[in-house]
């Protein structure tokens, strides 16, 4: 008697018992193995081998427990015949697979048979060229299924579908009135009401307070709120929430789509400035980054303040002066100061101060943003950007058409020139080859020359379209601050310092230069205060 070794593999758990497509599933190919055995009186099944939710496309032969114990066995010669019921179970990778097989049947000494396309052998070249052809096949078919597969799961996600893994927060789903080829009904993502609201307070905190992820969590926490699994926040679970494509309207891969936007929680300008908060605040950046890793402390300059003699950091700390008067009282005096960390430490050779008191500096600051929120009032309304914006871009269309019809014009004239090329050269031309080289000459500069201008017109408006998308949310913001910044938490007026300037420098007798940030700048060119200002107290 032949014995017969047996192995049935099914990609998805959903295969192992039964599955509407039943060529798949574990009980049909074990059934069709043993109907196979039947009608052969010298084959008897010893053993048998099951792979459940393995997939022969992504998963080499050297890690599936199976096929290892199978080859164990076939060199210790326990089994001479290793039956499929279809020989992609045994894999579908193209330069493994027909390999494996190939081991099998040579190394191995045993027969290797499917119940569908017969035994596989090496007897010629044509067998091996079956034997690769049949895998080379197979693993063709995974990648299209592969491919299919994640054109459709992209297209659930843009129609607003869950389409599984963890729920994110903010959201929950609801019914969708949408079948799959099963039958079943889909179901969609909805906004939780709840959950939105914590979900603005996290972006609140973090945009006008600055503060960090484990502050928020421990917050949350303390509030009795909890994560859409039901478990409490960590710094990672905000730090999720912050970055969630889905609440800033759209996919992993960055698409979006109308259903996606109808699911936004965050707009555009708050994840660009929740991914410059974070991105601040990465250690790898921290040669350069202006927002302070906390925003605990009672400086309001904390991050982006530096010396302006050696270029060293400066940060806030508290420095204590303790001594006894001659009638023998106690002198004791806690005051919170900038210094200067590099001459403090005597890492480099710094002639700037050591220390400057800190509510000084921070109101000098406080001053300038002020002057600069009190000129607000002069600035154009948002309307009056987007009506300058608009007669821009009239006067550039009216540019534009103009040398348009100049360059069809000298293009035109080319053509002329060009097709007095044969003339001239059969004598019938009233150029002269010369006359006509030159003058063929001209006209291409004249071409290339209206080309270059149509080129800058339009590098021109484009910055200028750019720009103003740039200044509006910049504008708004401005707006916001000017109105609050009288009223606002020592926390606020942090992150409105660490936004609005790039870089402050602290030099002795208390110079100090803000470096404004460029976009900021720009939207306040037209005042004296946008520029770099040099303050002295």
């Amino acid at each position: 008697m032949k014995r017969v070794y047996t192995l049935y593999r099914v990609s998805t758990k959903k295969q192992v018992n039964t599955s509407e497509n039943h060529e798949n599933d574990i009980p049909m190919q074990r059934g069709a193995c043993h109907e196979f055995v039947k009608c052969r009186q010298d084959w008897e099944i010893v053993k048998e081998f099951e792979e459940k939710g393995v997939s022969g496309f992504k998963v080499s032969a050297k890690d599936r427990d199976a096929i290892l114990d199978l080859q164990e066995a076939a060199l210790k010669k326990e089994f001479d015949v290793l039956l499929v019921f279809m020989f992609d179970r045994i894999g579908r990778i193209d330069d493994e697979t027909p390999f494996i097989v190939e081991w099998f049947v040579k190394t191995g000494g045993v027969e290797v048979w499917s119940v569908k396309e017969g035994e596989q052998r090496f007897e010629t070249h044509v067998d091996k060229l079956t034997n690769y052809i049949r895998f080379w096949q197979a693993s063709g078919e995974s990648e299209k299924t592969s491919i299919r597969i994640k054109t459709r799961i992209g297209q659930l996600k843009l129609d607003g579908l869950y389409t599984g893994g963890p729920m994110p927060y903010g959201y929950r789903t609801v019914p969708s009135g949408v079948k799959n080829r099963k039958g079943q009904e889909l179901k969609k993502y909805e906004i939780d009401l709840e959950q939105y609201v914590v979900y603005r307070k996290v972006v609140e905190r973090t945009i006008n307070y600055g503060t960090g992820s484990y502050v928020i969590a421990h917050q949350l926490n303390d509030q009795g709120y909890r994560t859409a699994n039901g478990k409490k926040f960590t710094s990672k679970a905000v730090l999720r929430l912050l970055s969630s494509p889905l609440a800033r309207g759209c996919t992993n891969e960055k698409e979006t789509s109308e259903a996606l936007q109808k699911l936004r929680i965050v707009s555009e300008d708050e994840a660009e400035r929740i991914d410059e908060i974070l991105r601040q605040r990465a250690m790898a950046d921290s040669e350069k980054r202006r927002i302070a890793m906390r925003t605990k402390g009672e400086a309001i300059l904390t991050g982006y303040v530096f010396c302006a003699h050696c270029g060293g950091r400066i940060t806030p700390t508290h420095l204590k002066d303790q001594y006894y008067r001659k009638d023998g009282s106690e002198y004791l005096k806690d005051e919170l100061k900038y210094r200067c960390y590099h001459k403090a430490n005597k890492l480099c050779d710094c002639d700037g101060q050591t220390n400057y008191i800190a509510s000084r500096v921070d109101e000098a600051v406080c001053q300038v943003m002020r002057r600069v929120f009190e000129n607000m009032k002069g600035a154009p309304e948002e309307a009056k950007y987007k009506e300058i914006l608009k007669k821009q871009q009239a006067a550039h269309a009216v540019s534009r058409r103009k040398l348009a019809k100049e360059l069809e014009k000298n293009r035109k004239q080319l053509e002329v020139l060009q097709a007095e090329i044969a003339k001239t050269l059969l004598g019938e031309s009233l150029y002269t080859p010369e006359d006509l080289r030159e003058a063929i000459s001209v006209v291409k500069t004249r071409i290339a020359e209206v080309e270059a201008k149509i080129e800058k017109l339009d590098s021109e408006m484009y910055q200028k379209e750019e720009m103003t998308k740039a200044v509006l949310p910049a504008y708004r913001r401005f707006k916001s601050w000017a109105e609050e910044f009288d009223t606002a938490d020592l926390e606020q007026k942090k992150m409105i310092s660490c936004q609005l300037f790039d870089r402050i420098e602290l030099g002795k007798n208390y110079e100090i230069t803000l470096h404004m940030n460029v976009t900021y700048k720009q939207f306040c060119s037209e005042w004296d205060e946008a520029e770099e200002s040099r303050e002295a107290v």
